[in-house]
């Protein structure tokens, strides 16, 4: 999908709006896995406060209908999350999700709208100095999940319990006065099989963007977010918001460039939920596409 089909009104004005202190022309955020004791909401939300933009993607897994259909987790910050993505489109900025595996069940609402959000499988984003980026969230791309999806979620089961162990390791590393450091990050950085894994998946995804017709790609699924070259097609992973707190932005005048959220909090104080965003919350109105997951499908 093209924006020169579904035009959209830019501006020559990037005075920050709706209190926050940065403005860029595009956002790209992916893998917050909304509905998980690991999404870092707080952080997430202070992101979503502080920059405003034109166009807000969402590229796919921002909520966890995996984790959700086997318990229900959603304390009052993923609300507040909800409320925040929802608020940007009521004043002006264009929304876009692009839906993953974890979320694949708002894949049967695609080329429709909520809230204000526009459902889309995939998208063509035109940036200011003319590239063409295709974005996708990147599942598709994923052996693992296309040919073997139990094997898959063996090992999201993996994954939270490693988090779970991060979340521990990091209580420590505050009480001493030490900043966010995270374990599944290294690990994945560790170990060849998966360091193996991550470039074959970043080059596949660039092959098809060539493909395509496209200058790049912008997606997510990997939760490693990166900005690099690969034989003449420009790959970008916006990261995600359960161990980077990474997104992706365009600025005024077509720059892109990774902003890790994580370097913006102050030494010694992690990115960790606080009491109040761990109390349970109200299941509002405009949440009820979440019970497409509860119902199984």
């Amino acid at each position: 999908m093209d924006r020169a089909t579904h035009p959209f009104a830019q501006t020559d004005d990037y005075r920050p709006r709706d209190g926050a202190t940065m403005r860029v022309r595009t956002v790209w955020i992916s893998d917050l896995h909304l509905g998980t004791p690991g999404c870092q909401a707080v952080a997430l939300l202070d992101f979503l406060k502080q920059v405003d933009c034109d166009e807000l993607f969402l590229v796919g897994d921002i909520i966890d209908g995996w984790q959700l259909r086997r318990s229900w987790y959603w304390p009052q910050a993923h609300n507040d999350v909800i409320q925040k993505l929802l608020r940007k489109a009521r004043k002006g900025t264009r929304v876009v999700f692009v839906p993953g595996n974890h979320d694949e069940f708002a894949r049967k609402y695609v080329e429709h709208e909520f809230g204000g959000v526009e459902v889309v499988s995939e998208w063509m984003h035109v940036t200011a100095d003319g590239r063409r980026l295709w974005i996708t969230h990147g599942d598709l791309f994923d052996g693992v999940i296309q040919c073997a999806k139990w094997l898959a979620y063996v090992g999201d089961s993996l994954y939270t319990f490693i988090l779970k162990l991060n979340k521990h390791f990091n209580s420590m590393r505050a009480r001493m006065g030490l900043p966010y450091w995270s374990l599944s990050k290294y690990l994945k950085h560790k170990v060849k099989r998966a360091v193996s894994y991550i470039g074959e998946f970043e080059v596949a995804v660039a092959k098809e963007a060539r493909k395509r017709g496209a200058d790049g790609v912008v997606c997510g699924h990997i939760h490693h977010a990166e900005m690099r070259d690969i034989d003449g097609i420009l790959y970008c992973n916006d990261g995600d918001w359960v161990e980077s707190l990474t997104a992706l932005v365009e600025h005024p005048d077509g720059r892109l460039e990774i902003l890790d959220w994580s370097s913006r909090h102050e030494h010694g104080k992690p990115v960790l939920p606080d009491e109040e965003a761990m109390r349970p919350g109200v299941r509002e109105p405009e949440l009820a596409v979440l019970s497409e997951v509860l119902a199984g499908s």
